[in-house]
Order: structure tokens, then C-alpha cells, then sequence
């Protein structure tokens, strides 16, 4: 079971890295970042749901006390993350934006430490550390910070989502059913975008034509892009990614999840032609290094206790992480 949950996040991993890259053609073409995530989560929630309502409808029955999570998991775990990191990915490279997502780790860490006061070994805060040495690595911090400031506070922001990701993938129960929390909350995430992707005015006609993001990059049909990234970066990717972390802890599964890095980086090259510089690339290293780390430490800290009767807490699991 352990083996089939590491390959299902590989795999998610891996899907998850098409996101940036595909997302960089919508924009091209004239949708806004916020647009083109309005539109990925829309596309993917309704066809989730619409898959589900034929094959599998008791997945879509959310129990009326889990509707707060649910409602929290869609602003949180879906739509913060996806929009602050496609607006991230209009003001930096994606490698870089996807390298601040996944501080995630890094933030777990902290979450578990002072949130719910478990004490963790010291390679945990070892590992924090050298990941926070590589992101300096990464925006050359001696350089003034050269890279676009509000990039990398949108780039941070995201990783605070991913990681609530995670840390709540890992939490709820047996009356969920993760395909159906995955549904609706792609849905969700799209209801609460409505005021700001005001889809009325979205210019559905770039879904007709082709575009090529920078020049020097790949060209692709807009509509192709678009599927590609709601079916195989949104849909196969939540599925995947939510029972690997079901299957693991969510520790582990944040630790293979952080190879969308990487895999987001060489997809990217490939399509888009964006590159790394070296700094970039030896700051990535340290900061996946220091990432696992520190996520190894806290994989091996037991669940704190369960709440005493009355209180009303449900108790995460392990820690954890688009």
C-alpha cells in the first residue's frame, strides 16, 4: 500500500507540473491569470461532478456538519493556491514561483510546532533553515532581491495554502469521500472566484486560436492547453495527489509532491523556453534538501492526543503540504 501511494504522488507530481506552463498559453492569449484559473477550476469541478453524478453518485453526499470544511477547503486548498500562484507566474519564471509554493514544508513545520505543540526533532528545524538559506539562493538576496517583490510575496502566499493543502487532505474522515470533497470543492474554489474573474467578460473567443507565450516557445491551440491543463493538471492530479496522501501521511506525500518543482521547471523549458540560472537551480537543490529534511523529521512525530470530549477538535494527522 505504502508503494502505491508513493507512485500515485509521483504521478500526481508530475501531473501538477503542466499546470504553470499550460496556464502561461491562456494568458498569452488574452485571459487574465485569474480568468484562466476561474476557468481551469470550473472546467475540472464540472467535469468531476458530472462524471460522478453517473458512475459513483454517493461520492458526491457531503454531510451537512462537514460543510464548514468543505467551504474552507475550497478558499483555501483550491482556489488560494491555484490563483495567488498563477498570478505568481506572471511576475516570475515558474520554476521560481513553484519553488516558493514549496516552502510548504517549511511552513508545516512551524504549523506543527507552535499550532499544535508538538515538540519535533531537530533535523525538522535543521531543515527549515537550510531551506530558507536556499530560497535566498534562489532570489540572489545579496543582489537587493532582484526578483519582482509582490512575485515572490504571492509566490510565499501560495505556499501557505499549499500547505493548509496538505494539513487538511490529512484530516478529514471516513464520511468524506475524497472524490467527492474534490468535485465540489473545484466547484467551490470556482464560486468564490466569480467576483474576481467576472467570467461574463473572460474573451472566449482565445480559446479559437493559437498562441505562443515568449518568443522562441512552443505553439499550441489555446483549447488544447486548456484541456490538457483542466483534465490532466487539475483533475487527474487532485485525484491522485488527495489518496496518495490518504494512502501516506501527508509528510510523505508533501516530500514527493515537491518534485512538481522540478517537473514544472524541465516542462516549462521544454514549451516555454524559460531557463534557470545557476544560482537558481543550486538554491532549488538546497531548498528540496532542506524541505525533505525537515519533513522526514516530522513523518516520524506521533498525532498529538485526541481532544478531550466537549471541545469540539478533531485532530489532524501528520503534516503536510496545487
Amino acid at each position: 500500500m505504502r508503494y502505491a501511494g508513493l507512485a500515485l504522488a509521483f504521478v500526481s507530481s508530475c501531473c501538477y507540473a503542466f499546470s504553470g506552463p499550460m496556464a502561461k498559453y491562456l494568458i498569452a492569449a488574452g485571459l487574465a491569470p485569474i480568468e484562466a484559473v476561474w476557468a481551469r477550476m470550473a472546467g475540472a469541478g464540472l467535469l468531476l461532478v458530472a462524471v460522478l453524478a453517473v458512475v459513483k453518485p454517493r461520492a458526491l453526499r457531503i454531510p451537512r456538519s462537514r460543510l464548514p470544511f468543505l467551504g474552507l477547503y475550497a478558499v483555501v486548498a483550491v482556489a488560494g493556491v491555484q490563483a495567488l500562484y498563477f498570478v505568481a507566474i506572471t511576475r516570475l519564471p515558474v520554476g521560481i514561483a513553484l519553488l516558493l509554493e514549496f516552502m510548504a514544508p517549511v511552513m508545516v513545520v512551524a504549523w506543527v510546532r507552535l499550532v499544535r505543540k508538538v515538540r519535533l526533532a531537530r533535523a525538522a528545524y535543521i531543515g527549515a533553515v537550510v531551506a530558507v538559506v536556499g530560497l535566498g539562493i534562489v532570489v540572489e538576496a545579496w543582489q537587493g532581491l532582484r526578483l519582482d517583490a509582490l512575485g515572490l510575496l504571492l509566490g510565499l502566499l501560495a505556499g501557505a495554502c499549499c500547505a493548509g493543502y496538505f494539513l487538511m487532505n490529512d484530516s478529514f474522515g471516513d464520511e468524506l469521500d475524497p472524490l467527492g470533497l474534490i468535485a465540489w470543492g473545484l466547484l467551490g474554489a470556482a464560486v468564490v472566484l466569480v467576483p474576481f474573474a467576472r467570467p461574463w467578460d473572460i474573451p472566449w473567443e482565445a480559446f479559437t486560436v493559437s498562441a505562443t507565450p515568449v518568443a522562441g516557445a512552443q505553439t499550441l491551440p489555446v483549447l488544447v492547453a486548456y484541456l490538457w491543463m483542466a483534465l490532466v493538471a487539475t483533475v487527474i492530479a487532485y485525484i491522485l495527489g488527495v489518496n496518495a496522501v490518504r494512502r501516506l501521511s501527508a509528510a510523505v506525500g508533501a516530500t514527493v509532491a515537491s518534485l512538481e518543482v522540478i517537473g514544472g521547471a524541465i516542462v516549462a523549458w521544454a514549451l516555454v523556453g524559460e531557463t534557470l540560472g545557476a544560482f537558481q537551480i543550486v538554491g532549488g537543490l538546497i531548498v528540496l534538501s532542506g524541505a525533505l529534511l525537515a519533513q522526514t523529521a516530522t513523518a516520524s512525530v506521533p498525532p498529538p492526543p485526541p481532544a478531550a470530549p466537549g471541545l469540539g477538535e478533531e485532530p489532524l494527522g501528520a503534516p503536510a503540504r496545487g
